[in-house]
């Protein structure tokens, strides 16, 4: 390589390293922004909410600051703007701190912190998914992070859908998964 082709040689490689970097920009979504709503943590209030806004109902991502797989879940399935999308327009989604000492009034009216609230809904590792219907009733359960953001979007879609009246999750994906083949 001769010195003349040598800058151009770089700038074609910083116009490509900046278009990876504005690719990723625009497909992923920070998830505290686009994927969380905000909560005053009055989930009666929040109920009342998710039926005027014609939600399904709400759900709660079960968190903890240092659990890497919550993280892994922000980073490569709560960011995604399909999973976002569908998500917001079903759902009003909120975190919930495992170890939170912030008080919340539950589905029940009862005043607590986050961490007591973790406790009554028997979440032991993080993340807990936990979606609940229109008047707070616990419609599912799914703990740890799933595999990718398709599983996630079925499982939004096992809720959304009612299935979770006929068949548990695994099922429902494994025959979402034949249906791929």
């Amino acid at each position: 390589m001769n010195l003349r082709n040598r800058p151009s040689s770089l700038i074609v490689l910083m116009m490509l390293l900046i278009s990876i970097v504005v690719a990723d920009t625009v497909y992923a979504s920070d998830p505290g922004a686009y994927f969380f709503d905000m909560t005053m943590g009055d989930f009666p209030d929040e109920l009342i909410a998710a039926k005027e806004q014609g939600k399904k109902g709400i759900m709660l991502f079960f968190e903890s600051a240092d659990c890497p797989f919550c993280i892994w879940m922000k980073n490569n399935v709560l960011n995604q703007p399909g999973v976002q999308k569908f998500y917001k327009k079903n759902f009003l989604n909120f975190q919930v701190d495992t170890e939170g000492d912030v008080e919340i009034t539950d589905f029940n009216g009862k005043t607590m912190r986050q961490k007591d609230f973790t406790r009554i809904n028997r979440v032991r590792a993080t993340p807990t998914i936990i979606f609940y219907d229109l008047k707070g009733r616990e419609l599912t359960k799914y703990f740890g992070a799933t595999s990718s953001a398709k599983e996630f979007l079925w499982l939004g879609e096992y809720v959304e859908k009612g299935i979770y009246k006929k068949m548990p999750f695994l099922k429902y994906k494994r025959l979402k998964l034949k249906e791929q083949v």
